[in-house]
């Protein structure tokens, strides 16, 4: 029965839509005839005007005895003026004017405007460069000279039309002077668009009504075949639609696959899972969350389509997460809300647990939009599809972090380890080559660490090693790395520190380290110290090597006077800082009263 009632509607829409078509275009019709009219008429009697205003100049001209004369001076004969005079009755003139070069009025019709200048800027930019200049304008009856109000054949309208036309009259290519002619057209102008709007509807109406004709025959001929034509094209359209959102779905999940892979992070991979599920389910709302490193809660990670994520939720809260299993809201004829999905509006969603290896690493919210739960309840395997592509990629990542992590970290202190240190160390050099920031690097080493050994043994070892770089990880601030190059000795890498700085953090750590207490067992180990190496970049070395070098020289050095102490590398040698500075100058380091 739905064919039927859509052919029905269609072909009322389409007859609705020819009818306002002809609707629309009688009405344009006849703005056409009202407003076109008017124009056309004007631009054909300014054509005819300038041609009766060339031969009324000509007249005037040949009729002066002396017409430059007559235009520079207004010296005109009795003669000549009674040409003049008789000119509006003689012609369809009603008044006109003679005018000197520079504008000035030498004669007229209008004793009153003789001796009066013409101010307005065309005469000088066009008549006086030998152009003619036409203006039409609206006047009332009384600014026509010669028209008897009271004569039955004025019109009842109270304004007239008339053309201001200013001829320029020329000798030998030379201007001399102009004529202005005023003239009524309005009686000519009523009846020409009179005459062209009759044509112009007669000629509509016939034009109307053969469109409409055409237009009723041709739909009533063609209206069945479109009907059929119709049905089958939305067929086979339902199923290339259908083709086409398969091969959408498969393209977007293949691409959606690619670039997880080749995520380098969690924040990256969540960036992208954002973006794709805006594409791949547009009629779903969503948000992502992943357990914790403790596994007692789920972190918020990303939301999209208008969704939301809390910053932590319990998995508890989830009967997706408590069944281990999908949970679908609204399929059922019971239902119970999810605590993360609070407060809830009654659409459905879906929770799906995300899963990596046999183990819930996550869970996948989506939440219908309103008025798409239809839409909605259909793209359940498209969701999980998406739900499985993300738990792999999770996995992925959380693997390669951890291989990453194994590979660079030291797995006593938690430090960066040398390998890191030395690649860390190397671009930090090439990034002062380029830039010219500061860089400096701190040599540190426990010292006496082999009789905490022999006296307490390796585990009081490893334990004064993990106190010193727990000492060390905390003085470290936004790009500095802290590295344990292997058995007591550590390193600090110091990007944007400056020669003083790099000194005063170094003395500052080394009494950090000397105020750090360790007990084991029952009682407290002796205290720690440590001697520390500094060398600036490029003043000791524009080499990683060469930059560890005399780090550690230093760090020798400090040894050598005594432990507990700083000392800075210098060029040609190496020297205590306060042997330069004072015991109160900058980069000043001076042993401890208890130095080892």
């Amino acid at each position: 029965m739905k064919n039927p009632d859509r052919g029905t509607v269609n072909h009322r829409l389409k007859w609705t839509g020819i009818t306002l078509l002809l609707v629309a275009l009688t009405i344009a019709a006849g703005w056409g005839i009202y407003k076109l009219p008017a124009p056309l008429v004007d631009r054909m009697l300014q054509t005819d005007i300038l041609k009766q205003a060339e031969l009324w100049k000509r007249r005037v001209v040949l009729h002066l005895d002396d017409p430059e004369m007559a235009l520079r001076t207004g010296n005109i004969d009795d003669h000549d003026l009674e040409f003049l005079s008789s000119m509006p009755e003689a012609s369809d003139v009603y008044r006109f004017k003679l005018l000197d070069t520079a504008g000035r009025v030498v004669w007229s019709t209008r004793a009153n405007e003789i001796g009066s200048m013409e101010e307005r800027a065309f005469f000088r930019s066009d008549v006086a460069r030998g152009m003619i200049h036409y203006i039409q304008q609206v006047v009332p009856l009384s600014e026509i000279d010669g028209l008897d109000l009271h004569t039955d054949n004025i019109q009842n309208a109270t304004q007239h039309h008339v053309a201001e036309v200013f001829m320029p009259v020329t000798k030998n290519g030379r201007f001399i002077g102009a004529i202005e002619f005023f003239t009524d057209f309005s009686d000519l102008r009523t009846t020409f668009i009179s005459r062209l709007r009759i044509s112009l509807a007669i000629l509509s109406g016939i034009a109307l009504f053969a469109l409409g004709a055409v237009s009723l025959a041709t739909y009533r001929t063609n209206r069945f075949q479109v009907l059929a034509l119709q049905k089958q094209s939305a067929k086979e359209r339902d199923l290339m639609d259908e083709q086409l959102r398969l091969a959408r779905e498969v393209r977007l999940l293949g691409e959606l696959n690619e670039w997880l892979q080749s995520s380098r992070s969690l924040d990256e991979l969540f960036d992208m899972v954002t973006r794709f599920m805006t594409h791949i389910l547009p009629e779903a709302e969503g948000s992502v969350y992943v357990y914790s490193n403790s596994r007692d809660v789920l972190d918020g990670c990303a939301s999209w389509n208008g969704g939301s994520h809390k910053a932590h939720i319990h998995p508890e809260g989830c009967w997706g997460l408590r069944r281990g299993r999908t949970y679908e809201f609204g399929a059922s004829e019971i239902d119970f809300v999810c605590e993360h999905a609070e407060p809830h509006d009654g659409r459905p969603y879906f929770c799906f647990p995300i899963l990596a290896h046999g183990e819930t690493v996550g869970l996948l919210h989506l939440r219908a939009h309103e008025g798409s739960g239809e839409e909605f309840h259909s793209s359940k395997k498209l969701a999980q599809l998406c739900a499985e592509q993300i738990s792999m990629a999770i996995a992925n990542v959380r693997m390669r972090d951890q291989l990453h992590d194994q590979s660079v970290r030291d797995p006593l202190t938690g430090l960066f380890n040398r390998r890191h240190m030395t690649e860390t160390l190397r671009k930090g050099i090439s990034r002062s080559q380029q830039t010219g920031a500061p860089l400096s690097l701190i040599a540190v080493d426990v010292d006496h660490f082999k009789k905490f050994n022999d006296t307490h043994g390796h585990d009081a070892g490893d334990m004064v090693l993990r106190a010193v770089g727990s000492a060390l990880e905390q003085g470290c601030d936004r790009d500095e790395v802290a590295c344990r190059i292997g058995g007591e000795e550590f390193m600090l890498i110091l990007p944007d520190n400056t020669p003083e700085d790099a000194m005063t953090r170094a003395e500052k750590l080394r009494q950090a380290v000397e105020a750090v207490s360790v007990r084991y067992g029952e009682k407290s180990l002796p205290r720690i110290t440590i001697s520390v190496g500094v060398a600036h970049y490029p003043a000791h070395g524009t080499m990683p090597q060469d930059l560890m070098r005399a780090a550690d020289d230093a760090l020798y050095v400090a040894k050598d006077k005594g432990r507990n102490q700083v000392q800075v590398a210098r060029a040609a040698h190496i020297i205590n800082a306060s042997t330069d500075k004072g015991p109160t100058g900058p980069g000043t380091t001076q042993p401890s009263s208890s130095a080892a």
